[in-house]
């Protein structure tokens, strides 16, 4: 599966857009000849995602949030708008401690993050779109498709990572990057939670490739080493 996994980088703050091909579950799961994917943190450029799917013979059966900051869900109304319009509806899905992002009251919760980054909310005016409530909230332990969820508090609170584990194939979100991870300095974030994640993380498969919300892909064993 490694070999299919495809990403696109959206955005000002060039999040990494993961798509992650999944099985045909029958006739019910395709549309218009496509074959269903996950789309993992649709940042930003909800066309250029569209459009790369398109390329790829893609539509995303699942929107998969690793957290709820605004790059990496910017695009989430435009997909489902999009493929509404074409038969069908992406699923979204979020921990929900983090579900405050999506749905009524999503505009104040993303304007607090940003307030407290220092950054204007001319960011999120520009690009905003009234979010779609989640069609499903998450926690750990939770199927998603292919994945297992691991709730990995420290970014946000609801910061999960998706790890397939018959495909060593793990996403990762802002928790763990290439030679970092995330930051704890916004609302909701907490260093003692952030260190504990990374340390569950860290203990597991070293072959696991991880696929980060930002940055190169990297390895268990390259960040544990």
């Amino acid at each position: 599966m490694q070999e299919t996994i495809r990403n696109i980088v959206v955005g000002s703050i060039a999040t990494n857009c993961w798509i992650y091909p999944l099985e045909k579950a029958g006739q019910a799961s395709q549309l218009d000849g496509l074959s269903p994917c996950a789309v993992i943190d649709p940042g930003e450029e909800g066309d250029r995602i569209v459009a790369f799917l398109d390329q790829l013979s893609l539509f995303p059966a699942h929107i998969l949030l690793t957290h709820g900051h605004f790059d990496h869900l910017a695009a989430a109304p435009a997909l489902v708008r999009e493929y509404q319009r074409r038969g069908a509806r992406p699923q979204v899905a979020i921990h929900a401690a983090d579900a405050q992002y999506l749905g009524p009251g999503a505009y104040d919760a993303h304007c607090r993050v940003f307030y407290a980054a220092g950054g204007p909310s001319a960011y999120i005016d520009a690009l905003w779109e009234d979010m779609p409530p989640p069609d499903r909230n998450l926690a750990e332990g939770d199927a998603a498709g292919p994945f297992t969820v691991l709730h990995l508090p420290g970014h946000t609170p609801g910061s999960i990572a998706f790890w397939d584990k018959k495909a060593g194939a793990l996403f990762s979100g802002d928790t763990l990057f290439r030679g970092g991870c995330g930051r704890t300095d916004l609302p909701g974030g907490s260093e003692a939670l952030l260190s504990a994640s990374l340390k569950r993380l860290l203990a597991l498969d070293g072959g696991i490739k991880v696929y980060p919300g930002h940055g190169a892909a990297t390895s268990i064993a390259a960040e544990a080493s």
